[in-house]
């Protein structure tokens, strides 16, 4: 059994690694580096279509992510 979540977990982590890459860039310019992007708070705008649903796929693989690694780890252990 710790073999199949092993397995999962592996699979699991190149799945959001590619999540991640295909996510689109948000362009910052150096100025808002510097300063931390506080002109920003307020520029926040709801991510919607593509992004929006990156968005959504990364937080399930990474809810997955958790959900497999204390499984791995209690079979580990027991």
């Amino acid at each position: 059994m710790a073999n199949l979540f092993l397995t999962l977990l592996i699979i699991d982590s190149i799945i959001i690694i590619i999540a991640v890459l295909m996510q689109p860039s948000k362009t910052q310019d150096a100025m808002s580096a510097l300063t931390g992007g506080a002109d920003d708070l307020f520029a926040k705008a709801k991510p919607r279509g593509f992004e929006a649903f990156m968005q959504k796929v990364t937080v399930v693989l990474g809810v997955i992510f958790l959900a497999l690694s204390l499984g791995l780890v209690w079979f580990s252990s027991h």
